[in-house]
């Protein structure tokens, strides 16, 4: 049975990341970007597609695992019959190329310590050749060459590379693998302890920007260091997970490539960062907004590469037999080619959000909206294919028609508040047909709650952002109906899935039924019952996903109730966001939903 992703540290260097488990196997590696292919894959297969094994070599257990404190360096105890042994994991700041080090020390006695490198560039389909084994081994396969420094030696069998040591207490081993182009020349010495010191301190003192001070700090802090974890420092991208295909089903076929950056996570990410006092990763991350939509507004799309690329072709990996054998694994995502008209919204509403924080103006931001608002304007009417990427047939969503409401909204404040150019006196026109339309045809008043799409009885949890958004009063009794109802059809166990995909349900995804709890949607729960003054209620929610973090903090995309533990791509940018933004929520009574609440016109 694979690790649950519970078992899994997440170390990275702002340019990809690696999964390191309990059990001192770094299972997962990208290199030299997020979404490049794996050398280590054994997340998605067996040991034979990748990985990298440190650990004692005989009977252990591992007594203990820590982040050090603010930083992603990660330490990982294990004890034997012989004595204890710490294992250190980071990976530096991306200086010339990327790096893993990994550093052994003995506490106590004396251990006997295997390192297994498994390398299998190409998601684990590639046996690269072994060069030059003993403490500088190099590992070659097209494109790829890895390179492992040890202050051991290692020995070649079959494919892989072994070494055996041990070590006594006091002393200690450093290993470091280094991927480089084919043409490179070879990696230079580097004294790992001293690089693990920086790269300690490089994480602390970025930690100690962080303006929180409420009683979540720990978590919120720890968030904020994962999501600082998956941005692509040359662009300011911040990809939704580093990972690809684990399963929201275990054993089914929801399982997707999230290594992209999605336009759908721009207001939510915009308002964690400034509220937490980073404005430098907020103003590169509208920077990259900008660079991503460059074009037509009918070419936007919804999610991009984190260079902005626009061509994220899917396809199967059939070698891999997935992770707890969920099949299949893809890499690239087809839903980039969909039509989702809820990205309007969120683009408009965080160029908005950015100017209300006094990011430093950019020339052609507003020229940008005024192109998006005249095709929003042609084709607010369209059915799209929803918040969730279905890939049924498009329908009218009703969250997709709110977003299209606060797309407009936001550029009538941009001419009343900024006092910008436009034709404001048609927006606000267009702003109250969307928002009758919506309140007309999304609404069940027989039920008193907003539906899922025009004409449907189906639910989702999605609409629950009409609150933040601004869409409608916190008094108002439709939308404590909404809540209410997601509350009692969309709630197991205390987490709220974000639409029904049970056999009973209409089958609009397109996909075969089962999914699990998914938690930002939980955390808009929390964030609906703040904005409507339940404050306890909200917080209950918020320390029920709360609770669900694993022993360093990291939490999935969705959680399974039945088998009670995570699942989907890990870790989860959008849960972290949510989390950072919740946290603040609670802590202050002008938290970022409320203040995005305020935004918009209610009525």
């Amino acid at each position: 049975m694979p690790l649950q992703l519970e078992d899994y540290a997440l170390i990275g260097d702002t340019h990809t990341a690696a999964l390191v488990g309990y059990d001192g196997s770094i299972d997962w590696l990208c290199v030299p970007r997020f979404d490049s292919s794996a050398c280590f894959a054994a997340l998605l297969g067996d040991p034979g597609h990748g990985r990298w094994l440190l650990a004692p070599a005989g009977g252990y257990r591992a007594t203990d695992r820590r982040y050090r404190e603010d930083s992603l360096v990660v330490e990982t105890d294990f004890t034997t019959a012989d004595g204890a042994v710490r294992v250190i994991d980071c990976m530096p700041i991306r200086g010339d190329q990327p790096d893993v080090y990994r550093r052994v020390e003995c506490l106590s006695g004396r251990v006997a310590m295997r390192s297994e490198v498994a390398v299998r560039p190409e998601y684990g389909k590639v046996t690269p050749w072994i060069r030059d084994t003993g403490r500088r081994s190099t590992a070659i396969a097209g494109p790829d060459t890895l390179t492992l420094d040890s202050d051991v030696e290692h020995r070649r069998e079959h494919s892989d590379l072994v070494a055996d040591f041990e070590l006594a207490e006091g002393h200690h081993a450093e290993f470091r693998l280094t991927w480089s182009k084919p043409h490179d020349p070879p990696p230079r010495h580097v004294d790992v302890g001293k690089a693990i010191t920086r790269t300690d301190k490089w994480w602390r003192d970025w930690a100690s920007k962080c303006s929180y001070d409420g009683p979540y700090r720990d978590a919120v802090v720890r968030s904020l260091i994962t999501l600082k974890a998956m941005t692509y420092q040359p662009s300011g991208g911040i990809v939704a997970a580093p990972t690809t295909s684990l399963p929201e089903q275990l054993g089914g076929v929801r399982n997707w490539d999230y290594r992209f950056c999605w336009i759908r996570d721009a207001t939510f990410t915009l308002l964690a960062l400034l509220d937490a006092g980073y404005e430098t990763e907020a103003s590169a991350w509208r920077e990259w907004l900008l660079r991503a939509l460059a074009g037509q507004p009918e070419q936007m799309q919804l999610m991009y590469g984190v260079e902005g690329e626009r061509r994220l072709t899917e396809h199967e990996l059939d070698w891999l037999p997935g992770y707890a054998n969920s099949q299949p694994v893809r890499i690239g995502n087809a839903a980039s080619e969909q039509f989702q008209l809820d990205v309007f919204g969120e683009l408009m509403d965080a160029l908005h959000q950015a100017r209300v924080h006094g990011i430093p103006p950019d020339e052609t931001a507003w020229d940008v909206q005024r192109a998006l608002m005249d095709f929003l304007e042609g084709h607010w009417r369209e059915p799209d294919n929803g918040i969730w990427e279905m890939r049924g047939d498009p329908r009218h969503f009703v969250h997709s028609k709110m977003m299209a409401w606060a797309a407009v909204d936001r550029a009538v404040r941009g001419v009343e508040e900024f006092k910008l150019p436009g034709p404001v006196d048609e927006w606000k026109q267009l702003r109250d047909d969307i928002h009758r339309e919506v309140c007309d045809r999304g609404y069940d008043a027989d039920r008193n709650t907003f539906t899922q799409y025009y004409g449907s009885r189906s639910l989702d949890a999605s609409v629950l952002l009409m609150a933040s958004i601004g869409f409608l009063r916190g008094s108002d009794k439709r939308l404590r109906g909404t809540i209410g109802a997601i509350a009692d059809e969309l709630c197991h166990d205390g987490f709220v899935s974000r639409y029904s995909t049970t056999k009973k349900s209409e089958g609009i995804d397109g996909l075969p039924p089962g999914d699990a709890a998914f938690l930002p949607c939980t955390l808009w729960l929390a964030d609906s019952y703040l904005l409507t003054g339940r404050k306890d209620q909200g917080r209950q929610v918020f320390e029920r996903v709360l609770g669900l973090s694993n022993d360093l903090g990291l939490l999935s995309e969705e959680y399974d109730t039945t088998q009670r533990r995570l699942v989907g791509n890990f870790p989860q940018a959008l849960t972290h966001l949510a989390l950072v933004n919740t946290a603040i929520d609670l802590h202050s009574g002008h938290g970022p939903s409320r203040r995005r609440s305020h935004t918009g016109r209610k009525s």
